[in-house]
């Protein structure tokens, strides 16, 4: 049997870093070492079906560790971020509370922040929506995030330009509030002191030469066949699962709109550009604990952050 925390209340922790660093692999290996069970922070794993474009780990070698929003919803389906910040708040509290050690991780920057610090969520207007919305249909996400970058530059920077749905979200905060997108955002507090959070290192050639490797094999591995499926259960319906990096690139495959090697390339690109992103988020947070994706001692590493706020 793993060892169990030895707080009456366990810590929070978190892996972060960039997609294809290793957060996976980091992510079993403390929860094992702890006694702890998987939250996972990525957007898009929480739909089912969507599993080779996602990098979602088979169930078969979760290592019997139990996870947790993971094949929640199907692919019509929304999903805010206010709405996983409560989901995974409720599941942090009920894997507390049961005296396991929540261990967070995915790639969603911004998902995970809003679920470890403090952050009210700004207001909506059903009306702004509703019209951003139907201009993203007409222009296209493209020209939305021009006009975020002229707006709000910072908030531009950690959107994804072909991400609609944020896109819209952060004009409509804009238009609504009077104030930048990016004022809105979390602040570097934690909403429970009793958090820990360990960043993965890895050196941008090697990472870019990962994200490469990875991108190939989901297509080797199916991801077209996938997305025929999602499609058959109402991908371009959702608003959210439409958009993840790979998934749009092979429907435009199987569109006609260009090649398996068109797709790969751009890909890769839209994977490596998000991973910067990610980073942007992480490299100005001195709360983080880093340890070297190749380091052998790095499970050690992050088990002594762990010790020091459980401590």
């Amino acid at each position: 049997m793993p060892a169990r925390a030895t707080t009456s209340t366990p810590a929070v922790v978190t892996i972060v870093g960039p997609t294809a660093s290793g957060k996976t692999e980091l992510s079993l290996d403390l929860a094992q070492a702890l006694g702890g069970e998987v939250v996972n922070t990525d957007a898009m794993q929480v739909y089912r079906g969507m599993d080779i474009g996602t990098a979602k780990l088979p169930p078969a070698e979760r290592r019997g560790i139990p996870h947790h929003l993971l094949d929640t919803l199907t692919v019509r389906e929304p999903a805010t971020v206010a709405d996983f910040q409560r989901w995974a708040r409720a599941a942090i509290a009920d894997i507390r509370g049961r005296g396991a050690t929540p261990v967070l991780v995915g790639g969603s920057a911004l998902y995970t922040r809003a679920i470890l610090d403090r952050f009210d969520f700004p207001g909506t207007d059903p009306a702004v929506r509703a019209r951003l919305e139907a201009e993203l249909d007409t222009v296209g996400s493209p020209a939305l995030h021009a006009r975020l970058a002229g707006l709000d530059p910072a908030a531009a920077e950690r959107i994804e330009p072909e991400n609609g749905r944020r896109v819209v979200r952060a004009l409509e905060v804009i238009e609504v509030t009077g104030e930048p997108f990016s004022a809105t955002l979390p602040v570097q507090e934690y909403a429970d002191p009793a958090t820990v959070q360990v960043g993965v290192a890895i050196e941008r050639d090697v990472l870019e030469e990962r994200i490469t490797q990875r991108v190939r094999q989901m297509f080797d591995g199916g991801l077209l066949d996938e997305v025929v499926a999602l499609r058959a259960d109402g991908l371009a319906e959702g608003r959210t699962a439409s958009a993840a990096i790979g998934y749009r690139q092979a429907a435009a495959v199987l569109d006609g709109e260009m090649t398996v090697a068109e797709a790969i390339e751009r890909t890769v690109i839209a994977t490596r550009q998000f991973a910067r992103r990610q980073m942007a988020w992480w490299k100005d947070d001195p709360r983080i604990t880093w340890v070297r994706y190749d380091d052998p001692d790095r499970v050690a590493q992050a088990l002594a952050a762990v010790g020091r706020v459980a401590g």
